[in-house]
């Protein structure tokens, strides 16, 4: 199993949010900080507003804060409203035509591995990621040379 690139966004822009906790921050700065595209990230931030896991305040001296304290954003929650399924294999999603799902023992192997992917992430917060401002700071050689690393 692997997490999309939007869940893994989606979990740098809370916890930078969180560690800046004094101030708000902006989809520009988060881009430059972590090398992402504006537009991505933008996505991103939207999804995670909709979710309640971030507020954005409008107008120019605007941006994004958390929308709640970190302890209360678990990160399966954050998982959940990120991905766009978890169909592991075929006879999880809809439409399944595998000939042998009505035998198969591996569908639920799968389901009890997906449950308990779901409940350790269920058991930790944003909270438990927390770093501090410094942890963002841009390298210096990137900084001085205006370059952008893809994530």
């Amino acid at each position: 199993m692997r997490l999309t690139s939007f869940s893994d966004y989606a979990f740098r822009v809370l916890m930078y949010a969180a560690a800046r906790d004094d101030r708000l921050i902006t989809i520009e700065e988060t881009a430059e900080v972590f090398g992402i595209s504006r537009g991505h990230l933008m996505k991103v931030a939207n999804q995670l507003t909709r979710g309640g896991f971030l507020k954005a305040v409008r107008g120019r001296a605007g941006g994004l804060t958390l929308a709640k304290r970190p302890e209360r954003i678990r990160l399966g929650d954050v998982v959940r409203a990120t991905e766009p399924d978890f169909a592991l294999v075929e006879c999880f999603a809809m439409g399944n035509e595998c000939l042998i799902t009505p035998r198969c023992r591996l569908r639920g192997v799968l389901k009890e591995a997906l449950g308990a992917f779901n409940e350790t992430l269920d058991r930790y917060t944003l909270a438990d990621l927390l770093l501090g401002p410094a942890d963002f700071r841009l390298p210096a050689a990137r900084a001085a040379s205006g370059k952008r690393r893809s994530a």
